[in-house]
């Protein structure tokens, strides 16, 4: 059953179109990934399913519900991590988790309960009396996400919840993101970090320019790349006779190159890797090293819009 539909929504900001014709349907109980670059309209499509955001065109429904209709009840079904943090950095933690418990409708024992079960859930349990001010950016993406759960919301979105933080931080979220999901809530991640998306989400769409250009599993997008392997080669005396030859070869279909480095796509790089290498040899370039990778979601992103992730 799809707890969140969009049906070509519409977003403009100006002349700017951010949001072109969008469609998704994300069913109850899965990890959703929205992935794509920055700029792309992910953020714009979270806070309009959240009604942050006013569509100028189209319907986004949660759980059946209306979002233009009746955005307080859908805004009840939902916990948001923001892209920027939502805290009170001169409040005690848990007075945080407790503010955002109110607007909720928790009193009493039962807020009580929710703030302390919440700051667990993240690790903060012994923080409470502390101030974020005195938080890394890591331990304040935490404290965001105790106040996004402590109302037990059925869809849960973190929109670039990871940005900034340490690798440390960023696993700790990635894994409350999975016992969340565990816990029996539907979650939408958002994220320019393929391998963020790549570890957590059962289903990825990938965004670009305000609407969807893939959407599937993860081995229904790779199969669409299945043909394509990527070469990259660490090389020195690489010049332009080189890179002009290996775009003339019959069987590699993009050859980018930055500094020493070199990336090729192939359909096959152990039928097509002596080639290179001969090409590479006869111009004197030098090869210090060569590693071949088979078909990512990056692949796949590159394909379709002819920039990486990162652009």
């Amino acid at each position: 059953m799809a707890l969140v539909e969009m049906k070509d929504v519409i977003k403009r900001y100006g002349d700017k179109l951010s949001v072109d014709h969008l469609n998704l349907s994300i069913e109850e109980g899965e990890i959703f990934g929205l992935l794509g670059p920055n700029g792309a309209g992910k953020s714009t499509a979270i806070n309009m399913i959240v009604g942050l955001l006013r569509m100028d065109q189209g319907e986004i429904r949660v759980d059946g519900i209306s979002v233009k209709e009746q955005v307080l009840e859908v805004k009840r079904r939902i916990g948001l991590v923001p892209q920027d943090l939502a805290l009170y950095e001169g409040m005690p933690v848990a007075d945080n988790v407790a503010f955002f418990g109110k607007l909720y409708g928790l009193r009493g024992r039962q807020l009580k309960e929710r703030v302390a079960e919440s700051l667990a859930f993240v690790g903060l349990a012994d923080r409470g009396k502390e101030l974020p001010k005195t938080f890394s950016g890591g331990m304040k993406r935490r404290l965001n996400i105790a106040c996004a759960i402590m109302h037990r919301p059925k869809l849960i979105i973190m929109d670039e919840p990871t940005v900034g933080i340490d690798p440390q931080s960023r696993n700790h979220i990635l894994e409350s993101v999975r016992e969340l999901n565990r816990l029996g809530s539907t979650v939408i991640y958002t994220s320019h970090y393929m391998e963020e998306v790549s570890a957590i989400c059962d289903r990825v769409a990938i965004v670009d320019q305000g609407h969807v250009i893939a959407c599937g599993t993860q081995g229904e997008l790779r199969e669409r790349v299945a043909d394509e392997e990527k070469i990259k080669i660490k090389a020195t005396g690489i010049n332009d006779q080189v890179i002009g030859e290996l775009r003339m070869h019959p069987r590699i279909s993009r050859v980018m190159q930055e500094g020493n480095d070199v990336e090729l796509y192939t359909p096959s790089s152990q039928n097509d890797l002596q080639d290179i290498l001969y090409i590479c040899a006869k111009h004197d370039a030098i090869i210090h090293s060569v590693v071949c990778e088979q078909p990512t979601l990056e692949t796949l992103f590159l394909n379709l819009t002819g920039r990486t992730l990162r652009d």
